[in-house]
């Protein structure tokens, strides 16, 4: 988020008519110009980026009063299940995704692939995806969660579903890099319908030995909604409006959609907290002891991954972009498998659901201390 930037500036008590003077005052008008300028940077955002860590803060407190005050307002938003996630929460993923895949410079993807540094770059995000993350939550999980082993097979869920929704806000509010984010999302989504299963049932029977059946097609259910139906909307619509006008899509049609992704994020944070308001502030036991490993998990995944792409020389915004992908996870397929596997009153499901409750405000928090060090160090592309 841009910040305002103010520097004043006064003329000289003794004006006088030499050449000297005269260059001094341009330069205070120019200065003051920039000034004014970087100010109204700030004031031309819109009211959602500019207040947005006020706005998602409210729908979190207004969620959680629904769900604690509003007698039946939990059950209600959960009634209805499209995928295995309560049909308001799916509306809003699909918002949120829409406008911000539409972003995607697709007619250019295709020159991405011929060089050998976004290999590269595919293989590190692997690497951290699918490897580092989903072990250290497994770890986390045993180290913090030892005598439960319902709420630890939830964690063990969050873990290795890999983000392919909220990590697009994150990167985007951040400054990081558009479409290779969308290119690592369309990756760890194939990823995810083939590996999600055979990890979880390692991960679950053999590693931790507890019994458990998980199917193939809850998984892929949720890749192909969630990430298919708004990517293929995306797809259609710049191609097709583009081409009718490139100027009138860039300039207009994109200005009009792109605070729809805020409103889709803001909605689904205030039904998720309102749907699980209650579970949540009367087991409040369990909720702690499942976000203290949360917590330590977004952290250092993000930090690590950060660390390590700043010092094998990527730019900031594929940094960035490495950080938030690594950190991010997918909790609408970890809810639907916890739910379809173990039931909507489970252990597992208040696990799974803890995950989004805590990823929101640690991950808004991310976005604004990676740009911090990015100031304070000078990191740029």
């Amino acid at each position: 988020m841009a910040q305002a930037y103010s520097e004043s500036h006064s003329p000289t008590d003794n004006q006088s008519s030499t050449a000297a003077c005269d260059v001094e005052k341009e330069g205070a008008l120019k200065l003051s110009g920039v000034s004014q300028e970087k100010q109204s940077a700030f004031k031309n955002l819109g009211i959602l980026d500019r207040f947005l860590v006020v706005w998602i803060f409210l729908a979190m407190t207004i969620g959680i009063i629904l769900g604690n005050f509003v007698p039946n307002a939990g059950p209600a938003l959960q009634k209805g299940t499209f995928v295995g996630v309560s049909v308001p929460i799916a509306i809003g993923l699909l918002v949120m995704m829409y406008p911000i895949l539409c972003k995607v410079r697709y007619e250019t993807l295709h020159r991405v692939f011929q060089t050998r540094q976004v290999w590269i770059h595919i293989a590190f995000s692997v690497f951290f995806n699918w490897i580092i993350a989903p072990f250290f939550m497994l770890a986390l999980a045993w180290a913090f969660l030892p005598d439960q082993p319902e709420l630890r097979q939830g964690l063990i869920l969050v873990g290795l579903a890999r983000c392919i929704a909220m990590v697009l806000i994150w990167n985007g509010l951040a400054g990081g890099d558009g479409d290779y984010c969308a290119i690592l999302v369309a990756i760890n989504s194939l990823l995810q319908m083939v590996l999600f299963a055979p990890m979880a049932v390692f991960f679950i029977e053999v590693i931790s030995g507890d019994t458990v059946a998980f199917e193939y097609s809850t998984a892929a259910k949720s890749v192909a909604v969630f990430l298919g139906i708004p990517l293929g909307a995306a797809v259609l619509t710049r191609f097709i409006l583009r081409w009718l006008s490139a100027r009138w899509y860039d300039e207009v049609f994109l200005k009009w959609a792109s605070p729809w992704s805020l409103i889709g994020l803001l909605f689904t944070i205030l039904v998720l907290f309102a749907s699980q308001g209650h579970q949540v502030v009367h087991q409040i036991v369990s909720v702690i002891r499942v976000a203290a490993p949360l917590i330590v998990y977004f952290a250092i995944i993000f930090f690590t991954t950060l660390f390590i792409a700043y010092k094998v020389g990527f730019g900031y915004k594929l940094a960035a972009t490495q950080s938030f992908t690594a950190a991010s996870n997918n909790f609408e397929l970890a809810i639907a498998v916890a739910v379809a596997t173990f039931g909507a009153n489970s252990n597992q499901a208040l696990a799974s659901t803890v995950g989004p409750l805590i990823e929101v405000p640690v991950l808004l928090g991310l976005v604004y201390a990676v740009k911090f060090v990015a100031k304070k160090s000078g990191w740029k592309d």
